[in-house]
Parts: structure tokens; C-alpha cells; sequence
């Protein structure tokens, strides 16, 4: 059993997107910060979102005005620091007549474009569908009128990715594959035994402070050994989407309303594929063995096929993802109704802090860390410091200004000649001005070394193992990127053994958080 001997400020259980925003957050201020994680970074709910940036506009249904003025403010701090990861996007709303009536869609969207501070983002216009472009893939005169509004896109995995790096190159120490086992506090410290899941090796850390964002597993790491009785409860809601072949050529995305009162978005992915979602479940089973059902993919299908001309089925489906939301229980009768604001619970047994997390959504993670460490500012030496910075400070690569990535593609281009053009923006808006690092003195594809397929080589797989955490193809095809969609199976197992056969097993407490 290894013990560090020094002792954090700050330890956090989960490299979701909250943990990795808080761990960013805390370090910049001053604080020593510790994080582990047990599967991979963004293995669980923040990997499988539908990859929005957004204020949620059903959620002013349900009266959540502070969480959705939250949210529309997010939206552009969030592209400002991550422009390589995030890109505006514009979503029509078509009027179903016999749902929502047209004037409460316009109010909704009054309020959308005027409660958040928008600044940058173009504001709602309405849409002729028998005129414009947006009404051709729908269902011929079945739907005159929509609406078309602003939100954003974001590579949700990669954005938990590069918060975890900035926390790592300020200080932080990041461990994935390390499953925290016990949690046990003592003299006003906790510590913190662990499992390194690839090793077999057992660690300890110790911590003045420690946040359990253990996501769907919140009740469960509480469970370890924290010696608190929580007053708060979670409630699990699995969303499912799929991935069908590209729908249309336009590149608006749609907001459908379904009969049953839900929405689902149908939006462009991946330049040649549709992305389709999400459905509204409760879930009770392991998180982690979470899949779509065939009544989900049935649902996607038909609630889809009420408005597009050409029905959606589910022989063309060519991937599904799921992923279980650790949502506040708030005792709403429906899983749609729950509440997607977060809420803490904050214990201190024996004096030493345990703040335990409920809920959030990818828009509001920053917000989120923010108000966390104001609740532990009495027991961080640096709480106060540097207040706000997270929302001033780019994320790895995201030095740029927003309208730039086109910029940078054409930079890549010049500086590197043997890139195509797909491959220049495959990269750019991955890792944006750290592409040039990735790529460093190469001079020509050889000096890329060996291609796996779908532009990915060896020097971007290197890249990831040192710099990013990957650790399995699983982990560089359907989280560091998306070219799962494009490679084979056997060029994705060519890969697993290329990796296989290069990586090098190092300590838990001996490696560094991954290099700079």
C-alpha cells in the first residue's frame, strides 16, 4: 500500500465534468488538488449528452427560470474559452398544431433570447417552411411555420478532457483508472484508499477537503466509509440517442415536439451522419451496464418520422448510445419533469468537509464548480482567489477568437502541405492551436508513422496516451475523437493492439498527472 505523504487541500472522487471543472477550478486558485477516477475520464454521463451548450428551453415549462438564465450565460462564456470544442448552432422549431400554441413558442423564445445576456448568438427569427430550406426535409404541408433559434454544440467528452489538462498542467494530480474503495476521515483529514483497476496496485492520499462527483455512483461513494447520513437522493434517468446516415444537407439542427409532451433534437453530427435524441426514463440498475432498448430506438424512429418526409427506422440506425443522468430526486412524477439544476450536500463529520453533488448539466459545469468551492471557501486556504477566472481563461488549445478556426485550418494547411483538408479540420476543431504541438516537426505523412484509418496515425495516438489520458482504442475512437463511426472493427482492433503493445505501466502515485 502506497501513502503520498503530502496532504491536498483538495480531493475529488469522479472525472465527470463537474470533477474535472472543479479540480480546474480549485487549482487555479492556489489549491494542491487530487483527482481519481475509476474507468476513463468522461467514461459515464458526460460522454453520452447530446452534445448541446444550451439553456434549455423546455425547462421554462417548468419554471426554472434561474437555471435557464444560468445556462444562456454559460453559453457564450463556454464558446468564448473552448471555440475549437464548441460552435454555434441554429435549431428550427416547427409549429404542431394541437401542442404548443404558436404564441407560447414565441414568448418562450422572447424570454430565451433576453433573460441570459445574449450577445453573440443571432436571436429567433420565425421560418416560412414552404419557403426556406429548413422546410424541405419535412413531411410536404403538414407544417407551415417554425421557428428558428440559437444555441450551441459541444464535444462533451473533449471538453471534460481539456478541463482535466489545464488542471493537470496548473498542478492538479489526475489519476484515471484508480477507484476510490474507502473513504475515511480522521484528525480533520480524510484519506483515501484506492484501487489502481489496471495494476492491482493500492494507494492512499490524504485531503483537508474532499467532493464526492462520483455522478450515478454519488449514493454509492458515500457508501465507502464517509460516515454521513445524506439527506439528499438521487434519481436516475437513462437518455438514449442514435446515430442514423446524414438526414439532410442544410446545417440547421430541429427541435421536434412529440405528443407526449416531450421534445426530442434531431441534429447534423460528424458532417455525414444525423444525431437523434434523447429519451426520458427512470433507471434502476448498474449505471454502467446502461444500453438503448429497442423501445427507445422505436421511439427515436417514430417520433422523427412524424416530421421528416423520409421516415427514420431502425435498420438505419448505425449507432445508439445511452448514458444514465444522476439527477436532484425532487419527487417530480415524471422523468421529464425532474429538475436539471444541481444541488450540493454539504457534511462535515468529525469537522473535515465532504460536499456531495446532485445533478448539473454540461452547460452549467463551470457555474457549478464556482458555487462549490464558494461552499468549501471556509475550510480552502485559497477559495477566494483568483474568483471567476474560469470563465476568462481558455481551455487547452481554445487561445483563439471564436470566428478563427477556419484560421487556424488554413494555418495547419500551410504549415503542414500533406494534410488534407479533413484532416486540417478534424484536428482543429479537436485540439485546436494544439494541433501545432501534435503534429511538431513532422514533414511529411510518413513522419505521422502508421495510420490506423480515418486520419488517425501514431503521432496522434501518442499524443493522447501522454497528454490526454488514453489508455484503450475505446478510448481515443468513441471519447478522445469520434472515429468510431468511421473505422472498421478490425482497424479498431489494430489499434488496441498497437496500443497493447506500446504502453508502459507506471504507479498511481509515481506518474506524473500526464505530461504538459
Amino acid at each position: 500500500m502506497r501513502l503520498l505523504e503530502r496532504i491536498f487541500d483538495l480531493a475529488i472522487i469522479g472525472g465527470g465534468v463537474n470533477g474535472c471543472g472543479i479540480a480546474r477550478d480549485a487549482v487555479g486558485r492556489g489549491n494542491t488538488v487530487f483527482l481519481c477516477e475509476m474507468n476513463d475520464l468522461a467514461s459515464g454521463t458526460s460522454s453520452w449528452s447530446t452534445k448541446l451548450v444550451h439553456g434549455g428551453l423546455r425547462y421554462l415549462e417548468y419554471y426554472e427560470f434561474r437555471l435557464v438564465r444560468e445556462a444562456l450565460i454559460e453559453r457564450e462564456i463556454l464558446w468564448g474559452i473552448a471555440p475549437h470544442i464548441i460552435r454555434p448552432l441554429r435549431f428550427v422549431l416547427p409549429h404542431h398544431a394541437g401542442l404548443r400554441p404558436a404564441w407560447l413558442l414565441r414568448l418562450g423564445l422572447f424570454l430565451y433570447d433576453h433573460i441570459g445576456g445574449r450577445h453573440l448568438l443571432p436571436a429567433t427569427r420565425s421560418v416560412d417552411l414552404k419557403r426556406d430550406e429548413v422546410g424541405k426535409p419535412l413531411i410536404p404541408n403538414r407544417y407551415s411555420r417554425a421557428f428558428e433559434y440559437s444555441d450551441c454544440f459541444v464535444d462533451d467528452a473533449r471538453l471534460v478532457v481539456l478541463n482535466a489538462r489545464d488542471a493537470a498542467d496548473k498542478g492538479a494530480e489526475i489519476r484515471t483508472r484508480t477507484r476510490a474503495t474507502e473513504i475515511r476521515q480522521a484528525d480533520g483529514v480524510w484519506t483515501v484508499s484506492m484501487l489502481n483497476t489496471l495494476t492491482g496496485e493500492r494507494s492512499q492520499i490524504r485531503a483537508k477537503a474532499l467532493v464526492n462527483a462520483g455522478g450515478p455512483w454519488v449514493e454509492d461513494v458515500l457508501g465507502r466509509g464517509a460516515g454521513v447520513n445524506a439527506k439528499a437522493k438521487v434519481r436516475l434517468v437513462q437518455g438514449s440517442h442514435i446515430v442514423v446516415k446524414k438526414l439532410y444537407d442544410h446545417d440547421r439542427a430541429y427541435m421536434f415536439q412529440n405528443a407526449d409532451g416531450r421534445i426530442i433534437f434531431v441534429i447534423p453530427y460528424q458532417d455525414d451522419f444525423t444525431l437523434i435524441g434523447t429519451t426520458d426514463r427512470d433507471y434502476d440498475g448498474d449505471p454502467a451496464k446502461v444500453k438503448a432498448t429497442p423501445e427507445e430506438i422505436q421511439y427515436l424512429c417514430t417520433a422523427a418520422s412524424e416530421y421528416l418526409a423520409k421516415p427514420v427506422t431502425p435498420e438505419d440506425v448505425v449507432w445508439t448510445y445511452s448514458g444514465v443522468r444522476p439527477l436532484y430526486d425532487d419527487g417530480a412524477s415524471e422523468a421529464k419533469a425532474a429538475t436539471r439544476d444541481y444541488v450540493f450536500e454539504l457534511d462535515t463529520p468529525g469537522g473535515s468537509p465532504l460536499l456531495s453533488i446532485y445533478g448539473g448539466k454540461i452547460t452549467t459545469y463551470r457555474r457549478l464548480a464556482e458555487e462549490a468551492l464558494e461552499r468549501l471557501a471556509p475550510y480552502l486556504r485559497s477559495a477566494k482567489a483568483r474568483e471567476g477566472w474560469t470563465g476568462k481563461w481558455p481551455l487547452p488549445g481554445g487561445d483563439m477568437n471564436v470566428s478563427d478556426i477556419d484560421g487556424l485550418i488554413v494555418e495547419l494547411q500551410r504549415g503542414y502541405p500533406f494534410l488534407g483538408h479533413e484532416h486540417a479540420r478534424r484536428l482543429a476543431r479537436a485540439y485546436g492551436t494544439r494541433a501545432i504541438k501534435l503534429l511538431g516537426d513532422a514533414k511529411s505523412a510518413a513522419d505521422l508513422g502508421q495510420a490506423f484509418g480515418a486520419t488517425l496515425t501514431e503521432r496522434e495516438v501518442r499524443y493522447l496516451m501522454a497528454n490526454e489520458w488514453a489508455v484503450t482504442a475505446e478510448d481515443i475512437v468513441w471519447r478522445r475523437s469520434k472515429l468510431g463511426l468511421r473505422l472498421s472493427a478490425d482497424e479498431i482492433g489494430a489499434l488496441d493492439d498497437w496500443i497493447r503493445a506500446h504502453s508502459v505501466s507506471q504507479s498511481p502515485l509515481l506518474e506524473a498527472g500526464g505530461r504538459s
